[in-house]
């Protein structure tokens, strides 16, 4: 059921504390991590605790989560001194996007240029 624990979601075990993680920041309704394989110097995942395959569908179904996931990477990029140079918030959706966790999350980058277009 969405927004329930998946027993096979990586992102799900991390929320448990079943996997662990580098948590950087966490709420009532998100964590935040460093991610295991950095595309930037700093590369921090946001997470809402609530399973949600997908940004689209989080979105759908709780837009105040969704709001929260984006506050966090904002808090995120202020700790990490990334909102005095910049930073990407980076939602993939879909495996043709690059979706390996099907887990809604955003990537916070930076510290370092970051192109456009992207990849």
């Amino acid at each position: 059921m969405a927004g329930e624990p998946q027993a096979d979601c990586l992102f799900c075990k991390i929320v448990s504390g079943e996997v662990p993680a580098t948590v950087v920041r966490e709420t009532d309704t998100t964590v935040a991590f460093r991610d295991i394989n950095p595309q930037a110097p700093t590369h921090v995942l946001v997470i809402p605790k609530a399973h949600y395959p997908d940004a689209a569908s989080l979105a759908a179904a709780e837009p105040q989560i969704t709001a929260d996931v984006l506050c966090e990477a904002g808090a995120v990029a202020a700790d990490e001194k990334l909102d005095e140079t910049g930073y990407r918030v980076v939602f993939n959706t879909g495996s043709g996007a690059g979706q390996t966790v099907f887990h809604a999350h955003a990537h916070v980058l930076g510290g370092r240029g970051l192109n456009w277009p992207p990849g």
